[in-house]
């Protein structure tokens, strides 16, 4: 009896605490903003903004951004997106382009994980998608980012969320997402459109410590 009791208070202590703790308001880290992204990324050059319409801005609930094409040295483009949330508390949360891009007429017809060397001593894994819509395909590549986490499941993408927020008081994150056009709808520009892709993630992804807090 005693046993259960003790067990008990430890519960009702260990839940105050708890409840302490997520009531208090979040850390707030020190980051650049994301329009500072800079134009000239590895040999990719920055073209243009590309606008999102304020409807979409309001599905998505971001709290910074930057959505901007770029071009390689033989003009081949890719489409940056970074959105991140300062907070994920309060309904906000980073949506999976899983779930937008269908709403936008874009149809995932594949879909694995790859690894991307950045250098000698870091890889990451990463989400890679082919989307069809009529007669263009795309090749995406997207992660979940936070804390110096990287992430290509959305499902532990939520579980660290929460772990973040009981142990760091944290629950800020981004998606980070990477498109390029395969021009023809045959196995060889889907190969091509993707190591495009790779080459731009390796460039970008030492400067993304400045836009996303470890």
């Amino acid at each position: 009896m005693k046993i259960r009791i003790i067990l008990l208070c430890l519960v009702l202590l260990a839940t105050a605490a708890w409840v302490a703790r997520a009531s208090r308001p979040e850390i707030t880290p020190i980051r650049e903003p994301l329009s500072e992204m800079p134009l000239r990324i590895g040999n990719w050059t920055a073209q243009q903004s590309a606008v999102i319409d304020s409807k979409v801005m309001d599905v998505l609930g971001v709290d910074d951004y930057v959505s901007r094409y770029y071009a390689s040295p033989d003009l081949f483009y890719a489409h940056l997106y970074v959105g991140f949330y300062q907070s994920q508390r309060e309904g906000d949360t980073i949506h999976s382009p899983l779930n937008c891009m269908p709403g936008a007429g874009w149809n995932p017809t594949k879909r694995n994980h790859i690894t991307i060397s950045i250098n000698d001593s870091t890889s990451i894994k990463v989400n890679r998608i082919v989307i069809v819509k009529g007669l263009d395909k795309q090749v995406v590549l997207y992660w979940y980012q936070s804390h110096g986490r990287i992430v290509a499941s959305e499902y532990w993408g939520k579980i660290y969320t929460v772990i973040d927020a009981m142990r760091k008081n944290r629950t800020d994150a981004a998606l980070v997402r990477i498109i390029c056009s395969a021009e023809s709808m045959n196995a060889g520009s889907e190969a091509l459109a993707e190591e495009y892709a790779i080459d731009f993630a390796k460039a970008l992804f030492p400067l993304l410590e400045r836009f996303l807090p470890s």
